[in-house]
């Protein structure tokens, strides 16, 4: 009997052995996921864009509303907790004592989120992506036998190896873990946060590719200092467009959830209906695409300095409205990469302003293009070291820190004197839940 007990696991052991399992697990639910996106994306809303003559119109904004009407019923008959990015759900999770992701709805959320964007509704993969993983993490800390306190300490394992995963960026999936969900840096949980997050980049890595998400054009960098008051006003121009996103969310999404006219269940439906008709003015006026999902494809473009000042500015305003209505009206998906888009439409506009008064060439717009993209992210989500290291693992570039930290800075200074609280915490507190201050794991 004691022969047994010397040789029965301990809790820590358990609690080791579980964060190796759960990076590498996450770390290919996490290419499920995106896997899932893609053949939604392939089977609906872009076999819509390709239809004969004059239909295509039709199907592009009959696609996501209907992905947004089967995304309400799911989500109000179904899955019910799966609504939303993820990311505020896990942060509730965090906080409290006992430390439950359900694993019905990490499910539900891939489900639905995978139907919602394959179908064409403007919102991104990642932060579903923390909610589905950190399900996972939590039912094999049940599984595993964990006491609460450790069960808990394995949601924001969970949550970095979804990052990591999604992003293809492990270092800025810790600082985000950290800044985002966490609060504070407790030891037990950076360490087990650092070996799922490099655990699940390693599985995402040899199945997807070890390429970067975005192809920048090499050796970008600042030729020139004057480019410094170019970039500190693009930062300003991230941190008004942020507060404009964020309060214009929270508005609709109240709007929404007080009137009685429209059904819970069908209101997906209506920016569905939203983003289908913005993406037919943008396909047939400006002959591109990008106003659904979360417009990856467009970023690059933008990166590599091909896109006119009109299409970007058209492409930004059309991406916030449209992210706006798909959020609000109570999908399921997240607002990661719609406001890199809009940061990456932001920055190039600001390119070619910074080519005008100075004369630089093209690779300009790239480079103001990344800047825009990390002001824009620290202005919404107020991460502001993610914001700087998610730019430079995504593109694979440093000659960029002193820009982006300028802008990023800049835009994160004025979002937090115009809006002090942070969206995933203004989105609580419109459901009537107020998170306490961290006090450690």
């Amino acid at each position: 009997m004691r022969l047994e007990l010397r040789l029965a696991p301990t809790e820590s052991q358990r609690l080791f052995a579980l964060t190796i399992v759960i990076g590498l697990v996450c770390g290919l639910t996490a290419v499920i996921f995106h896997y899932a996106i893609a053949v939604g994306e392939r089977l609906l809303f872009n076999r819509a864009a390709l239809a004969s003559d004059q239909l295509w119109m039709f199907w592009v904004v009959v696609t996501p509303t209907l992905g947004g009407l089967a995304a309400g019923l799911l989500l109000t008959f179904v899955f019910p907790n799966a609504r939303g990015s993820g990311v505020p759900q896990v942060k509730v999770a965090y906080a409290s004592p006992e430390g439950i992701v359900r694993l019905r709805d990490a499910v539900g959320k891939l489900i639905v989120a995978s139907l919602q964007i394959g179908s064409g509704a403007s919102l991104g993969r990642e932060g579903p992506t923390v909610q589905i993983c950190s399900g996972v993490a939590s039912s094999l800390g049940r599984l595993g036998r964990l006491t609460s306190s450790n069960r808990r300490r394995l949601i924001p394992v969970g949550a970095a190896a979804g990052i990591a995963a999604a992003f293809n960026a492990p270092i800025a999936a810790v600082t985000f873990t950290i800044e985002e969900v966490v609060g504070n840096l407790d030891q037990t949980v950076l360490s087990g946060v650092i070996v799922a997050a490099a655990l699940a980049a390693v599985i995402e890595r040899s199945v997807l590719g070890t390429h970067p998400v975005f192809s920048a054009p090499a050796g970008l960098g600042l030729p020139d200092a004057r480019s410094l008051l170019v970039y500190a006003a693009l930062g300003l121009a991230a941190g008004l467009l942020s507060v404009a996103f964020t309060d214009g969310l929270l508005f609709l999404r109240k709007r929404f959830r007080d009137q009685k006219r429209l059904p819970q269940w069908a209101q997906p439906a209506v920016g569905g209906l939203v983003t289908g008709l913005l993406a037919v003015a943008a396909l047939s006026w400006l002959g591109v695409s990008g106003v659904n999902g979360g417009g990856y494809h467009v970023i690059e473009s933008s990166l590599s300095g091909h896109l006119p000042v009109k299409v970007l500015l058209v492409l930004c305003a059309f991406k916030v409205v449209a992210t706006v209505f798909c959020y609000a009206s109570g999908g399921a998906g997240g607002i990661f990469a719609p406001a890199l888009f809009m940061g990456a439409m932001l920055g190039g506009a600001f390119g070619s302003l910074d080519r005008t008064i100075f004369g630089h060439g093209p690779e300009t717009m790239s480079a103001f293009a990344l800047v825009g993209m990390g002001a824009m992210f620290c202005g919404t989500i107020r991460a502001p070291m993610t914001s700087v290291l998610i730019i430079v693992e995504l593109t694979s570039g440093y000659g960029l820190i002193l820009p982006l930290m300028i802008a990023n800075m800049s835009a994160y200074a004025l979002a937090r004197s115009l809006r002090p609280t942070p969206i995933y915490e203004a989105l609580l507190e419109q459901d009537g839940i107020r998170l306490k201050a961290p006090t450690g794991a």
